[in-house]
């Protein structure tokens, strides 16, 4: 009987390298005729279950393709069947439990105070304590302040030109990689119930603001479950798709240790082979609850499938593993 060894491992990664190569570049032409003929199919056939692994192929092919890299654009309430089934998961604590939770890569702070202003509505009861952290100084220190601008840059008036510095760079860090409002997907009433406004300038209130502590880390530090200790609800959405696959991995196990046992862990926003193999290795079970309103509830990455990396699929419940792959929520 012959025997095949297995190569090397730097000749094996020289030939995943050389394939993810051909792959980027000489798959190009293929990638530009197939991603011309998904663009002229009827839009009630793109829906249809069978074109849906077309799709998948496609995708594939713009997650190799693409060149990842880190955004802070945002919204508040930005998936709001979410933030239900947060508020949901706290209904069996009692008057006057702590709640530790903590959010990563919190960006601008929008999701940080939404899930402050969802659970201190739904729960003023509660001891809330969240720890928000993210890489970016500059970012990090603005969602501290809790002040946005209604205005972009470019349209703001003030007969005061000391105000006028102040709002233009507020409206600079709240416009920072989107060209769409921060709240475009919040009701007028949330909007006064969440900030007091003073001209074109609001600031998230008081209330809404108590028990959080801002931290600037790397959540791929290991050591990062010394800094902020295990928490009850580990929040890690929307950053590691624009990690390249394996980092991408490499972090939410990272972060997976930060979760106490029976807390749970959020996480959309992420390539869906790489959540559904971390939830499968580590034990974590899937929270269907709401499963397909999550899935369907952030527009703009259900829009941008499959032509753009951080897109999200269609939820296919034919699909054997469709629970472990499209859940959001997963209980350790």
């Amino acid at each position: 009987m012959r025997t095949t060894l297995a190569a090397p491992l730097p000749q094996t990664v020289g030939r995943m390298s050389q394939l993810r190569i051909f792959r980027k570049y000489l798959g190009r032409p293929y990638f530009l005729i197939n991603r011309w003929i998904w663009n002229h199919l009827p839009v009630a056939l793109t829906a249809w279950r069978p074109l849906h692994g077309y799709g998948r192929h496609l995708h594939r092919l713009v997650q190799v393709r693409a060149s990842r890299r880190q955004y802070v654009g945002t919204f508040f309430f930005r998936n709001r069947p979410e933030l239900e089934l947060l508020v949901r998961l706290q209904n069996h604590k009692r008057p006057g439990s702590e709640l530790k939770m903590a959010v990563l890569a919190c960006s601008k702070g929008c999701e940080v105070y939404s899930a402050s202003y969802a659970l201190r509505c739904a729960r003023p009861d509660l001891n809330i304590r969240i720890r928000a952290l993210d890489i970016d100084r500059d970012v990090l220190e603005f969602a501290e302040e809790g002040v946005y601008s209604l205005g972009r840059p470019g349209t703001l008036t003030s007969p005061d030109p000391r105000l006028f510095e102040t709002h233009k760079d507020v409206a600079g860090g709240t416009f920072r990689d989107q060209r769409d409002s921060i709240f475009e997907r919040t009701a007028a009433e949330e909007m006064e119930a969440l900030f007091d406004r003073e001209g074109e300038v609001v600031k998230v209130k008081p209330q809404f603001r108590e028990g959080i502590t801002w931290h600037l880390g790397n959540a791929g530090d290991p050591d990062l479950v010394d800094v902020l200790g295990t928490q009850d609800v580990v929040i890690a959405n929307r950053f590691l798709c624009h990690m390249q696959p394996e980092q991408a991995e490499l972090c939410l196990r990272n972060l997976a240790r930060l979760v106490k046992p029976s807390g749970y862990l959020f996480v959309s926003g992420v390539d869906l082979d790489v959540r559904s193999r971390v939830a499968c290795q580590l034990g974590l079970r899937p929270v269907t609850d709401l499963i397909r309103e999550i899935h369907d509830g952030d527009p703009s990455l259900r829009r941008d499938w499959p032509f753009e990396y951080w897109g999200l699929e269609p939820l296919d419940q034919g699909r054997s593993d469709w629970k472990t792959r499209y859940a959001v929520v997963f209980q350790r």
